[in-house]
């Protein structure tokens, strides 16, 4: 007994059923998460290091290839990349998606601590983080102030904002933007420490020594227990200032009088702007498994908080957020679900022509759809742009099964019979063909759900929602809409008066069956021209691919464009500054115009001063005519037209990716630096002939000015100094040492040791520096001791799975696509590269690459599951081979569709690709499976599928007109994100006219041709039963009846 029996039968238990599902599906889509793509960020942990004042190449070897050595024994890492820069090192650590970022966290510092006596004395402890080492600030929250100075207002930032935010669920770190962090600055003057026969050692010690609070016990009575506190802090700019650091005789030498001592800041390598004015910026970083829309509501909801005690003097506002896009996308995905269901329903409503049928297939969309979310609820899935493209893309599938069912019934109703017997009988005679459907469409989505990498992991959630929706709406079909169609179904009003509608509709349908008809009996007289027209179309899948650019993704509109900016190596903030200033000036008009609402820009984030970044928020997406790649290509030729430095417009990317990195970069590896920088300069300048290519350029450049100070050691032994010595008292006087701390309003701040900026203005400065020999004696200048030359270093090294690596990066130029880019620097690496030379990519590069090789293993696995399941289904090899014929067909199409439309092949375009194969395999199986059951009922091959096909013509054409439909609202799509929607459209539109056209006449063609070479599903059951009885006095095997003619 089938699903169908028992729901007619028992009509309270198939409304109960569909009843539960809605209530579960409620329950759990309440219950789920809303997030702009699924979770597929890896576990990533990163460990920062500051070593201040050493250079890049000597933190490299000291702390970043000594940490890299501790961690690179924990189980499940997938890659390590460590950067280190003057001063800072910063490694990443991406593990295995099974791993638990905290148990991850843990090993890490677990690893660090056993290293951290190997480390310098001089620099910071290790910092672990559980987030990426480059990750960029989500959001960026600005304050303003016309009263405050910019000190204030960070330090205000900082003690009062940052913390509300940082503890905050989901937030790694917050970084202050244009910071000017309070600080005693000792500014020492070189001529009067000469004068006073003092050395900046003395100096620090003396700060050391007279600035501490130490804990002096207690004094007990017989009454009363006093806690001792010796009050030996300084915490005045006029206490240091008075700070005695030497004793001659009755004469005090104070720490004032070789020393200017003012209340400053540690640095001003950073600068922030928003809307072109000055202000201080706060950059919410969230934790690498964070969900980006979660993170934004808390901060939101904690910056209205901090509204309400805010002084009145201060402003506070969001320059930045990167969930806006996520909010906007997810609300274009509802509009057009909402859209394609009414879509649906009406172009159902047109074939039916009776809203009373009508409602029968569309009761399943919510039921089917509300119930999915039954399984993501259960997986631990969320609500986000992909599992409602999927949605919207099940919405045409969702009422097939039950269109084919009420079809079905409907004419059974027509020829006669009750609709109680029709429904009953015609559930039957269709339950195989919805199964068979179902199993088809299943094994096609399910290996989208196991593609390997990210991509993979990106489009489970797709296929799974797909999966689910046609699973439920299967069960429905098998048992809710048979029920209603015995309920509401009555004959067809086509002789009545006044059903015009019903009468110019019909005569519309019997037109195209009839004609359908003649040019089917035409097709199988003449069957070699059909298969000749297909062959064309199969071969032209081989001219079309080649023209088709390919990427990972469409550029989509945003509402923001990031602009990266960078300065000669060397530059000072002032000089960057001006710069970007002028940036900025072709940047305000569209502020002023109304094209964007938003402008950040900041120097010297990470107290990198010759760098920099703006971003630029547009306009909502309704309220502006011009799209965001069109803006990006304007900006490019003004921003280039700047002297100075060079500053690009880029579109930011999507499918997860994170970060302002260009879309191509190759990253070249091998044994050290020398070698990789020949070799990426090798392939950089090989690369500039290709002029598709753009901004081409490595980040190992020999370009920033150095110092390079030798010690003569025999010399400086011989005065009774020390290279520690030297060293020491060079990184106080150019460094700026942190000595000592002082306390303001129960928080720390540093005091800071450093050369007026006058002594330290040419390389000579350097030799006017004294230091005293180890045992006391008169002072030695410097210039005794070292010489020193300039040189061109590099200030950024970098590293990748634990090798020196050197990465190219570039945008491309419009009109040339990923694929063929990465295609040309491959090639060229191989033809000019030495074997040895290791060649890998980053960011989209990478992704491109992973998903390129995963997309058409799934296809293959898809095609061949789906093979398999038909012919289990039909115990046949010959009846799949003939529905699988017909998708190259549908790839034609989907092709040919993407060509016209000027849509790159993409991931979105090409998961649409493999959905087609199911779509075609289920049009051609219930066109197989009724010339099989009439077969059965005796009708010869040809006899069978002219009957068969008729009979299916006006199923198959509704349910490919309804998933038609259905994709049109994506095609059409316009607002946040249309373009990804667009792609896959434009692949079920095409792919589907194309292909339903052409094998609703080749499949009854090579039907006609291989079915005779098949048995009967049943046959083996037949014989079965023929040999039992025979050999049992004709009573058989007792099996269920076979199917009476009055069935169809």
């Amino acid at each position: 007994m089938i699903l169908s029996d028992v729901s007619i039968k028992r009509p309270v238990f198939a409304t109960v059923l569909s009843l539960l599902i809605l209530v579960f599906g409620l329950a759990a889509l309440l219950g789920l998460p809303v997030r702009e793509y699924p979770d597929i960020d890896p576990p990533v942990v990163s460990i920062s290091t500051d070593y201040t004042g050493a250079a890049a190449e000597v933190v490299d070897t000291q702390i970043t290839q000594v940490i890299e050595g501790a961690i690179s024994g924990i189980e499940g890492i997938r890659s390590i990349e460590s950067s280190t820069e003057q001063g800072e090192s910063r490694t990443s650590i991406e593990f295995n998606t099974s791993r638990n970022v905290d148990i991850a966290a843990n090993d890490v510092r677990d690893a660090v601590s056993r290293i951290s006596n190997e480390l310098p004395d001089e620099a910071d402890p290790p910092v672990v983080s559980k987030a990426d080492s480059d990750a960029r600030p989500m959001m960026w929250i600005t304050l303003r102030s016309d009263v405050w100075d910019s000190a204030e207002l960070s330090d205000f930032a900082d003690r009062v904002l940052a913390d509300r935010l940082s503890v905050l669920d989901g937030v790694a770190d917050v970084r202050i933007g244009g910071e000017r962090r309070y600080a005693i600055r000792v500014w020492l003057d070189r001529e009067r420490l000469a004068a006073r026969d003092i050395t900046v050692a003395e100096v620090e010690r003396a700060l050391r020594a007279n600035n501490v609070e130490l804990p002096a016990g207690s004094v007990e009575s017989s009454t009363r227990d006093f806690t001792v506190r010796a009050e030996g802090r300084l915490s005045t700019v006029e206490e240091f200032r008075e700070l005695v650091i030497r004793r001659d005789g009755n004469d005090l030498l104070r720490l004032g009088e070789v020393a200017n001592v003012q209340m400053g800041v540690e640095s001003d390598t950073s600068r922030l702007r928003a809307n072109g004015l000055t202000a201080i910026g706060m950059g919410v970083i969230r934790q690498s498994k964070a969900n980006t829309v979660a993170v934004s509501d808390r901060v939101q909801e904690e910056l209205e908080n901090i509204r309400k005690t805010l002084p009145p003097e201060v402003t506070i506002a969001e320059s930045y957020d990167e969930s806006i896009f996520i909010r906007a996308s997810i609300k274009e995905v509802m509009i057009t679900l909402a859209i394609a269901v009414s879509l649906v329903i009406l172009v159902i409503f047109v074939f039916l022509r009776s809203w009373r049928a009508t409602l029968i297939p569309a009761v399943t969309i919510p039921v089917a759809v509300i119930g999915a979310f039954i399984g993501l609820g259960a997986l631990g899935f969320s609500i986000n742009v992909l599992t409602l493209l999927a949605v919207i893309l099940a919405i045409g599938l969702v009422v097939d099964d039950a269109i084919v069912m009420l079809e079905n019934i409907q004419r059974r109703i027509d020829d006669g019979e009750p609709p109680l017997l029709a429904s009953y009988r015609g559930a039957k005679q269709v339950a195989f063909a919805v199964i068979a459907t179902t199993l088809t469409l299943v094994a096609v989505f399910v290996p989208i759900s196991f593609m390997g990498g990210n991509i993979g992991r990106l489009f489970a959630e797709f296929g799974f929602t797909l999966a689910a929706a046609v699973v439920v709406s299967s069960l429905v079909a098998l048992t809710l809409a048979p029920m209603l169609c015995s309920k509401w179904l009555k004959h067809s009003p086509e002789t009545e008066e006044g059903h015009r509608l019903w009468s110019a509709t019909e005569k519309v349908l019997n037109g195209l069956t009839h004609g359908y008809e003649r040019m089917l009996r035409f097709s199988l007289r003449q069957p070699g021209l059909l298969l000749g027209l297909g062959l064309v179309g199969v071969v032209l899948i081989a001219v079309v691919f080649p023209k088709l650019p390919q990427e990972l993704a469409p550029i989509e509109d945003r509402g923001v464009i990031i602009m990266p900016v960078s300065a000669p190596r060397g530059s000072t903030v002032e000089y960057t500054d001006h710069h970007v200033g002028k940036a900025e000036e072709f940047l305000l008009p569209y502020l002023e115009d109304g094209t964007a609402n938003r402008l950040l820009s900041i120097v010297g984030f990470r107290n990198e001063a010759d760098n920099g970044f703006m971003i630029m928020g547009l306009a909502p997406w309704e309220d502006r005519d011009i799209k965001q790649q069109q803006v990006t290509n304007e900006l490019r030729g003004k921003l280039s037209s700047i002297p100075g430095i060079r500053a690009v417009a880029v579109n930011p990317p999507g499918l997860g990716q994170r970060g302002f990195n260009q879309p191509v970069e190759i990253v070249v590896g091998g044994p050290d630096y020398e070698s990789v920088q020949a070799w990426s300069e090798e392939l950089l300048e090989r690369a500039k002939e290709n002029p598709n290519l753009l901004n081409l350029e490595t980040d190992f450049e020999l370009t920033r000015p150095e110092l390079r100070v030798n010690i003569d050691r025999e010399r400086a032994a011989d005065l009774d100094i020390t290279v520690e010595d030297v060293g020491l008292t060079l990184q106080t006087m150019l460094a700026s040492r942190q000595v000592t701390t002082y306390v303001d309003r129960g928080r720390e701040y540093d005091v800071i040791v450093q050369a007026a900026d006058a002594d330290r203005a040419t390389p000579e400065d350097l030799g006017q520096v004294f230091l005293r020999p180890r045992e006391g004696g008169a002072l030695i200048p410097m210039e005794a001791l070292v010489s020193v030359r300039e040189i061109g270093a590099n200030p950024d090294l970098r590293r990748i799975d634990r090798l020196p690596a050197v990465v190219i990066s570039g945008s491309l130029a419009d009109g040339y696509d990923l694929g063929s880019a990465l295609e040309y620097l491959n090639n060229l690496a191989v033809d000019n590269l030495p074997p040895e030379a290791r060649i890998s990519y980053k960011g989209l590069s990478r992704e491109f690459q992973d998903s390129s090789a995963a997309i058409y293993m799934t296809f293959g696995l898809a095609f061949i599951i789906v093979f398999l399941v038909l012919a289990a289904q039909f115990e046949s090899w010959i009846h799949p081979l003939i529905i699988m014929l017909s998708v190259p067909l549908a790839v034609t199409g989907a092709l040919f569709a993407l060509f016209w439309a000027g849509i790159s092949l993409n991931i979105y375009s090409q998961i649409g690709i493999v959905m087609l194969l199911g779509l075609m395999a289920k049009n051609g199986i219930l066109i197989v499976e009724f010339a099989n059951q009439l077969r059965d009922k005796g009708y010869d091959v040809r006899d069978a599928i002219l009957e068969g096909a008729s009979l299916r013509f006006r199923p198959v054409l509704m349910t490919t007109i309804s998933t038609v439909f259905g994709a049109i609202p994506l095609v059409l799509a316009t607002g946040a994100g249309a373009e990804s929607r667009a792609s896959i459209g434009v692949v079920i539109l095409g792919g589907l006219v194309f292909a339903t056209t052409l094998t609703l006449f080749i499949i009854p063609v090579l039907y006609n041709l291989l079915a005779g070479f098949a048995k009967s599903t049943n046959a083996v059951a037949v014989e079965l039963e023929r040999q039992a009885g025979q050999s049992g006095g004709g009573q058989g095997l007792a099996t269920a009846p076979q199917k009476r003619a009055d069935d169809f």
